[in-house]
């Protein structure tokens, strides 16, 4: 078996050891006391408490984005009655439920779901 091929097993097997032992709860700061590096530091794998009942709310609302989408629709003035809007950071005009994004002078309709 080449060297390569090896080291790429016994290095999964080394860490999905150290994420089995994790899971269950076990003491995995021994492996720092006796200068073992691990490629998860100790804040990220303590984060969440996955198992608690609702521990998936906080994680939903930070990757939770909207998708926007550019059509081929442009026009050249906004209809009367629309409002400044801003999703995941970018501005966008919404008129009567439909949105549009400046673009050259014109304004390209955006999809939003």
């Amino acid at each position: 078996m080449p060297r390569k091929t090896m080291f790429r097993k016994a290095a999964v097997a080394s860490l999905s050891l150290l994420a089995f032992a994790a899971m269950l709860g076990a003491d995995t700061d021994f492996l720092y006391r006796n200068g073992v590096p691990s490629p998860v530091s100790q804040a990220e794998a303590r984060v969440g408490r996955p198992l608690t009942p609702n521990s998936y709310a906080g994680v939903a609302r930070r990757t939770t984005r909207r998708v926007v989408r550019r059509s081929a629709i442009y026009v050249a003035t906004l209809p009367a009655g629309c409002a400044k809007v801003v999703i995941n950071g970018t501005s966008y005009f919404e008129c009567h439920g439909t949105y549009y994004e400046p673009y050259q002078g014109r304004y390209v309709v955006v999809y939003v779901n």
